[in-house]
């Protein structure tokens, strides 16, 4: 076996489908969100603005989250020293799992490395909890939801995206004594959409099923705490069991569950990615805390997030651009084709200084590739019409011309 020749043909399959992934290497700067310095292959440098990163509300900048993080730094050093269950819990774990369970009105949370450890790692465990459960999952659940279904030898069906009369007809397919949990999420990270979440209820509670929200792009940013689409619906009280990051609107690291003291100790006690995997460092954990508690308090932040948000699609419309709006703070103008998606990306970077990362098969299907920006409260009107200039300019008269980038 050539193992060399192997690695080659699949790599050389990306780059003729122009999928190939370029790791653009970028310097967040300290103060300046959503500036950032990008250091080109041949080690020059230009400031570019960032369209395109998770770090919703900026709060990965925000003072009160690096005092925090200075803090506990100087405290208690670098990480944590172990699992949790030997030695790497510390009252700044306590504290976070604490917020987040009070964010989510649930009984208790569970700290872990990241929101798709949470999701594959719970999702993996609960039919060890519930011999013989089936899973219910929306055919657009993110991968670490897939991958943690997939993994747990369990039952699973998938029902076809928030398609609640195909759920209904997998439900009452199914024995109605075996027990049963519906996973989906609030809001849907590609093209923005929103999760049914108040009739997925009322099925979960028709047919005894538990139910399981991933909140991971709507935590911070929506509900009158921050707490999510939940929140902002009234309906976190149905929800048994909340998955959220501490990655995005939060802007530090690491990814969370909140349900049941039953059920958070069960999985804690359960689950091999929580108890074989070091926590998050103190001052990680510090900041995050930090920044949940500072969120629930300013409302103000995502009501500008929003407003930005809409005035950006607003002003993409008005160019005849063929963006998704969903009503949510992800806007994705769709492209249609690999390379040149990639094209686009890279002239908005070295031409416009603007930063936004193309988005190809498989993480959105084939024929929908896209760019997919995230306006923050702190991209100001100077960003935004910048970006709304080079698009125009881009769109209507390059070489990728609007006919061509639309087939």
């Amino acid at each position: 076996m050539d193992y060399t020749a192997k690695l080659d043909a699949a790599i050389n399959r990306l780059h003729e489908e122009g999928r190939y992934r370029t790791f653009i290497d970028i310097e967040r700067r300290q103060g300046h969100f959503p500036r950032a310095v990008w250091t080109r292959p041949d080690g020059t440098k230009k400031e570019i603005t960032v369209w395109c990163g998770n770090d919703y509300l900026g709060m990965g900048q925000n003072p009160v989250v690096l005092a925090a993080m200075h803090e506990a730094l100087d405290a208690t050093g670098a990480g944590s020293g172990g699992t949790r269950n030997i030695s790497g819990t510390t009252v700044y774990h306590k504290r976070l799992e604490a917020e987040l369970a009070d964010l989510h009105g649930k009984e208790a949370a569970l700290l872990f490395t990241s929101a798709y450890i949470a999701n594959d790692a719970t999702l993996s465990t609960l039919p060890k909890l519930f011999p013989g459960l089936i899973i219910y999952s929306d055919e657009l659940n993110h991968a670490s939801m897939i991958e943690g279904i997939r993994r747990n030898g369990g039952a699973k069906r998938v029902f076809r995206h928030n398609d609640v009369a195909h759920l209904r007809e997998l439900l009452e397919a199914d024995n109605p004594d075996a027990p049963k949990l519906i996973a989906f999420e609030s809001v849907y990270s590609m093209d923005g959409d929103f999760g049914p979440i108040e009739a997925i209820c009322d099925l979960a509670d028709e047919f005894g099923a538990l139910t399981y929200i991933d909140e991971v792009h709507a935590v911070g940013m929506y509900g009158p705490r921050g707490a999510g689409v939940a929140e902002r619906d009234r309906l976190m009280h149905r929800l048994d069991i909340i998955n959220g990051t501490l990655a995005k609107a939060f802007g530090v690291h690491g990814g969370y569950i909140a349900a049941s003291a039953k059920m958070v100790d069960a999985i804690r006690s359960y689950a091999p990615g929580f108890i074989f995997t070091t926590s998050i460092p103190p001052a990680v954990a510090a900041g995050a805390a930090a920044s949940v508690g500072w969120l629930k308090e300013h409302p103000e932040i995502r009501e500008k997030h929003q407003e930005h948000a809409r005035i950006l699609k607003m002003r993409l419309k008005a160019l005849g651009l063929p963006i998704i709006d969903h009503g949510s703070h992800i806007v994705p103008v769709i492209v249609g084709d690999p390379v040149h998606t990639k094209q686009l990306s890279d002239m908005l970077l070295e031409d416009f200084g603007i930063y936004v990362q193309p988005i190809n098969f498989p993480t959105v299907p084939r024929g929908t590739e896209r760019l997919r920006f995230t306006p923050s409260p702190v991209h100001g009107p100077g960003e935004i019409d910048a970006l709304v200039r080079a698009m125009d300019q881009l769109w209507s008269h390059c070489a990728l011309n609007r006919a061509e980038l639309a087939g």
